[in-house]
């Protein structure tokens, strides 16, 4: 695989960024304007803190709250910081037990916390997490979900209060990305890439709203929107592993494939090199390398993506968590899919994966193209003991229509195969390497090549590569129905 000197330098920059001490590395998060009244001596570490909050690296983002509050114990708005570091809008996770301790320490009560506030914007942020929280009397005892919602029409009224500020601006922006519990909505996005505009114009160093814009257009149709904030986030903040790893989200929907390794390659090194400084366990398996494999593997990179699995393995082989043990197993199933090696899915097969939907669903589809009926319905009866989702059903299906097929029941299981198209395509297209690991419109061109349905096959990749664009294998396909169709 061939290096650009463009990429070189960058990664040769990111690289030598590493060898900075923490302090200093820090302060390259971006740059933000957050007025408050907390103490002079305190407030590095307070803008570091937000800064790490618009990276996503909310444990840093903590650590530098609880400093400044070291520092001044009465600053009301490190302790808004640390509670917000609790609340991850994008990835729907919030942990309001760990946020209440942060705001309890301030003041018992939603009323105490307001007296301790010096001004009238600060109370007005401080009571935006009484209500994310459900200590508001609109709040209280509603769902997640519910204090969502609540919260980003509470942010919308603070935006209108202060249409000029840009931490308020942003965070509203963010909100309205976190009110899409149901998977992607485009007109929610295109409602937060509105607000978060303003801000990116007027301040193209802010680590929020560059990251919050990508986020946004993170999809195959608008992604070409995002392109110049992935450009410039991994300048904004080198300091930041998720801000360097972000900028692959618009590289992948566009099919950018060396961007998309540079990238994660710099967001593994600079993760590793904070976890050696914090003297935390290394991440060796985890969302950065799942990328960075998958990047490989559209590339065409085999054996890079081979050595990265390796490494993996070797974790999983000690004593992994949940996360590292999920990411092993979709990282050997685009692996398997995607070189169609069918015969190292024994080899790199997981001892205790009952319960792995990714795992049993790539045994079982290996299985098949090595007419190994037994173990592909062994699979398959395994996977119907995994509670019932929409990507259980596809995959499902896919197994099933291939065995239907082979059984020479070839009109049931096209017809099968046609129903996982249709229900894949009611999904959100996934901002990241597919998670149905054979996508079912590139299954589909698959099995009409095998019945010399070449035109249809053709039109199969097609459509995949809509929703996956340059994708490897959708690419082969097409150019082999071409070839087929023209006679060649």
């Amino acid at each position: 695989m061939k290096f650009y000197s463009t990429c070189f330098l960058i990664t040769l920059v990111s690289l030598v960024l590493l060898t900075i001490d923490v302090t200093a590395q820090n302060k390259l998060l971006g740059k933000i304007d957050f007025p408050n009244s907390g103490e002079v001596a305190a407030q590095d570490d307070f803008k570091e803190g937000v800064k790490f909050l618009h990276n996503f690296e909310y444990a840093d983002a903590a650590r530098a709250f609880q400093r400044a509050r070291e520092i001044d114990p009465d600053f009301v708005m490190a302790y808004y910081g640390e509670a917000k570091s609790h609340n991850h809008p994008i990835w729907f996770q919030q942990n309001r037990q760990a946020a209440m301790e942060v705001l309890t320490n301030l003041g018992e009560t939603v009323e105490s916390r307001q007296a301790m506030a010096s001004t009238q914007r600060e109370k007005d942020l401080l009571m935006s997490l009484e209500v994310l929280y459900g200590n508001t009397a609109e709040s209280e005892g509603r769902s997640k979900e519910e204090r969502d919602d609540l919260y980003m029409e509470y942010m919308a009224d603070l935006h209108e209060k202060y249409p000029n500020d840009h931490e308020i601006t942003v965070f509203y922006g963010l909100s309205i990305l976190g009110s899409a519990h149901e998977g992607r909505d485009y007109g929610t996005y295109m409602k937060a890439a509105a607000e978060l505009f303003d801000v990116w114009n007027e301040n193209p160093n802010h680590p929020g709203a560059a990251h919050y814009l990508i986020h946004s257009f993170d999809d195959p149709i608008h992604a070409p929107l995002g392109l110049p904030m992935a450009k410039a986030y991994s300048k904004i903040a080198p300091a930041a592993a998720h801000a360097q790893h972000m900028t692959s989200h618009i590289f992948l929907a566009l099919g950018m494939w060396e961007e998309t390794i540079d990238a994660n390659i710099v967001a593994r090194d600079v993760q590793q090199s904070r976890q050696k400084e914090l003297d935390e366990e290394i991440t060796v398996c985890g969302h950065y390398t799942w990328w960075l494999e998958y990047g490989y593997l559209q590339e065409g990179a085999v054996d890079e993506a081979k050595n990265v699995l390796n490494v993996c393995r070797e974790r999983i082989e000690g004593n992994p968590t949940g996360s590292e043990e999920w990411h092993f197993s979709i990282m050997r199933s685009h692996y398997v899919v995607d070189t169609e090696n069918w015969e190292v899915a024994d080899q790199w097969a997981l001892e205790d994966n009952t319960s792995n939907l990714n795992h049993l669903f790539t045994t079982a589809f290996a299985a098949v193209q090595r007419d190994n009926i037994d173990q592909a319905r062994h699979s398959i009866d395994a996977m119907m003991d995994l509670p019932e989702t929409e990507e259980r059903n596809i995959q499902i299906n896919q197994i099933e229509s291939l065995l239907l097929i082979e059984e020479g029941e070839v009109e049931a299981g096209l017809s099968l195969l046609k129903e996982a198209v249709a229900a894949e395509v009611e999904l959100p297209i996934d901002f990241g390497p597919p998670t149905i690991v054979k996508p079912s419109y590139e299954l589909l061109g698959d099995v009409l090549m095998e019945l010399n349905k070449y035109v249809k096959a053709a039109e199969a990749y097609e459509m995949q590569l809509e929703r996956t664009p340059e994708r490897r294998r959708s690419l082969l396909g097409k150019e082999k129905a071409m070839a087929k169709i023209s006679g060649q």
